[in-house]
């Protein structure tokens, strides 16, 4: 059976292998370790966890997929100092910042055991939960951050248990509160050195990089740094350069220019005499959310494996060339290696369909215009599509002046409405079997997108698609041998224009409309949204007081089989109204003063009082999102 359906959502070029249709046209997850065997199909997953308890929204974890891109970084990195005869190891770490989620943290430190992967904290609280991971003999957990003297204190201890704790001087305050910390405890710490770069890489992250970001020293700073270090008799506690590049940088050209940069730097204060032994070059690798495999904010054009090859090569060549030992390297690759393994799952509740397929006849006393719209179908053709829609919209806009003025009625006007429907319904139609429709027709007709609610909330589960226009890949979980009949934006259930999606992944690049099903009566459609395991679920907030999704973690089993290893429950009315400073018990007893009221003055009898008071107390314990009726009464 072709694919085509399948592959018009782009996911032979984002999924990386790790998503297939399935013969019966569900959407189905890949076991990385035996990619042959059949996929596990998601809509199969959803009605189990219903089974269960566990209703949508809910994000799923797939273990496998966070294993499979942390094997891949530190393989690549592997093969690439291999190639290179380079005399140094690769230490990877992951920033927590990137997704906090203890599921997520505990699953990077098992899988990375092998690798002697690392953390990084970027603060107090991140550093806290970071020392209370077992980490493997040899990993990194690096301090970045503004730190006072209690964190600067963990650190520096934390030397003393066996943890290979590095603090990064962001500032040159910092590094007066390091050095007093350090003489108090009588210790000699492992510290870093956070340079600026003045490369300035592309993206939508372009402000963390440059020396206009918010962290780091300037050269000037520098120097002074490593005088006062010398003079300190704490030179050799200066053992890494940490030089971050960016966060998901397009450009491989940006990349290598700003290692080049970074080496710079790394050889000439190797030349002062600072004993460095890490260069980390921080984040930058990215993830190609729209599988165009070019440089754009939202795609790159690079892969894994250059990015490695590209790093070692370039390290190797600046260190050769000033005849300096070849340090170890670290990266900070956070969303490389987690955005893959979350999706978010939801199902759509109702469509609003913006064509008719039936034709409304107008009655004999409604306005002339109404007939001359209806008309415009008899004269439909390939060569005149735009001068039909603009015949449509002429008529359309006249009638709705008329009720404004009074001239017809609300009646007149809704069939008026519906004969629009049908006309747009035949232009679309004509159009879908026209090659080489001109652009402003098809501009005009993107007005005329259906809206699909789907039980989410944008502001809590997708922030970055609201905020900076992240894409992230769509598409039906169901139905992909079926060609989609529709085009739609996504709209969520939160009170609020913005929050839908309208911007989306295809397979021949972006578009401003999601091909999708016509909903079937009675039959539950399943949407996915992907690649969202990266800052998505801690930038989250409480818009409408929309709280936490459901959220399970899964993963293969010995079998090949599909299996549910963890799960945590989404938050409830009750939880997030604590959240925003409301008690609900003190709540509860408000509004049960009020309803007694209602039945002292008559307008309620005991027996609504009752059925009021207990929809409200179910109410307080529930889900957040939709419910559907018989989750609520089962």
């Amino acid at each position: 059976m072709p694919d085509h359906v399948f592959q018009s959502y782009g996911v032979h070029r984002w999924g990386a292998g790790m998503f297939a249709r399935l013969p019966n046209g569900d959407m189905g997850l890949v076991n990385p370790a035996r990619p042959d065997a059949p996929a596990a199909s998601l809509p199969v997953l959803l009605h189990a966890l219903d089974a269960r308890g566990i209703h949508t929204p809910v994000l799923v974890r797939v273990g496998a997929f966070l294993k499979r891109q942390l094997e891949a970084l530190n393989t690549s990195f592997a093969r690439a100092i291999e190639a290179n005869g380079y005399q140094a190891p690769y230490r990877g770490v992951f920033p927590i910042k990137v997704n906090q989620q203890a599921e997520v943290i505990d699953r990077i430190v098992e899988y990375g055991r092998p690798y002697q992967f690392g953390l990084e904290a970027g603060s107090k609280p991140e550093l806290i939960l970071a020392l209370s991971r077992d980490l493997p003999k040899g990993a990194l957990l690096i301090c970045n951050g503004i730190k006072d003297a209690e964190f600067i204190r963990l650190g520096i201890l934390a030397r003393k248990a066996g943890i290979n704790c590095v603090l990064v001087i962001e500032s040159p305050g910092e590094a007066d509160t390091v050095i007093a910390e350090a003489k108090r405890l009588g210790e000699k710490p492992a510290l870093g050195v956070r340079i600026k770069l003045t490369r300035r890489v592309s993206g939508n992250w372009a402000d963390s990089s440059g020396d206009r970001s918010t962290f780091g020293l300037t050269t000037k700073e520098v120097v002074d740094l490593v005088e006062k270090l010398r003079a300190e008799d704490m030179l050799d506690c200066l053992v890494l350069q940490h030089s971050h590049l960016g966060s998901q940088v397009p450009q491989m050209m940006d990349i290598r220019q700003a290692v080049d940069e970074a080496c710079r730097f790394y050889t000439e204060l190797r030349r002062l005499g600072v004993p460095l032994t890490y260069l980390d070059l921080g984040g930058g690798l990215g993830i190609d959310y729209t599988g165009e495999a070019r440089a754009t904010d939202n795609s790159m054009n690079y892969t894994m494996e250059e990015y490695c090859a590209n790093v070692v090569e370039t390290v190797k060549y600046q260190m050769d060339e000033a005849e300096v030992p070849h340090p170890t390297l670290v990266t900070e690759s956070g969303r490389a290696i987690v955005a893959y393994s979350s999706m978010l799952l939801s199902d759509i509740l109702e469509a609003s369909y913006f064509d008719r397929s039936a034709p409304t006849t107008p009655e004999a006393d409604d306005h002339h215009m109404l007939s001359d719209m209806a008309a415009i179908v008899d004269y439909l053709s390939p060569r005149r599509l735009q001068e039909c829609l603009n015949d449509a919209e002429y008529y359309r806009e006249e009638l709705r002046a008329l009720f404004r003025r009074g001239v017809i009625g609300i009646e007149e006007v809704a069939r008026a409405e519906q004969i629009f429907l049908y006309v747009v319904g035949r232009i679309k139609d004509v159009v879908a079997q026209t090659p080489d429709v001109p652009q402003e027709v098809l501009e005009e007709l993107s007005a005329h997108r259906d809206i699909y609610r789907a039980n989410f909330s944008l502001f809590q589960s997708l922030p970055d698609v609201w905020a900076i226009d992240q894409l992230v890949p769509i598409a039906p979980l169901q139905r992909l041998n079926e060609t989609p009949t529709r085009r739609a934006v996504l709209s969520d259930i939160t009170c609020d224009s913005d929050g839908k999606i309208d911007q989306f992944v295809l397979g021949d690049g972006v578009g401003n409309a999601l091909p999708i099903h016509q909903l079937n009566a009675g039959e539950r459609y399943f949407i996915g949204i992907f690649l969202v395991g990266a800052y998505q679920e801690t930038l989250g907030d409480l818009h409408n007081l929309f709280g936490d999704t459901n959220i399970v973690t899964v993963d293969f089993n010995e079998d090949g089989v599909l299996e549910i290893q963890h799960e945590v429950e989404g938050d409830t009315v009750s939880e997030v109204m604590a959240y925003v400073e409301y008690e609900p018990k003190q709540c509860l007893d408000a509004f049960k003063r009020i309803v007694e009221r209602g039945v002292q003055s008559g307008t309620l009898n005991p027996s609504q009082r009752r059925m009021l008071m207990e929809t409200y107390r179910h109410a307080l314990g529930g889900y957040t999102y939709y419910e559907h009726e018989e989750h609520t009464n089962g």
